[in-house]
């Protein structure tokens, strides 16, 4: 387990790196990044909330297609529920708000 001070810098360093990431792929989503919080926001105002959680480590993802917590575990974060990696449930949320395919790379640091 990351330390708390970790666990903030690392997921910092995720939301940089999506953020990053939406604009060198092009992708039509406006990021607002507000303490724990970023917000994905496609044109048609459909918003995709990824936060941290601190008190677990936990990311947590809120989407249309549903809320997703994820635990870093063997050095990947996977869902509490259902083991699915952040990323791939990411991509899926993103492509679904924009109507096209949107492939983040995961984030290895």
């Amino acid at each position: 387990m990351m330390t708390e001070s970790e666990f903030l810098q690392h997921s910092d360093r995720l939301f940089a790196h999506i953020e990053d990431k939406i604009d060198e792929a092009g992708l039509d989503f406006d990021c607002r990044l507000a303490g724990n919080v970023l917000t994905i926001e496609a044109d048609d105002g459909t918003q995709i909330i990824v936060n941290r959680h601190t008190p677990n480590q936990e990311l947590w993802i809120a989407a249309k297609s549903g809320g997703y917590h994820f635990s870093h575990q063997n050095g990947a974060w996977l869902a509490t529920r259902d083991g699915s990696e952040f990323f791939a449930v990411l991509n899926q949320a993103l492509s679904a708000a924009a109507g096209e395919t949107a492939e983040i790379p995961p984030f290895s640091g």
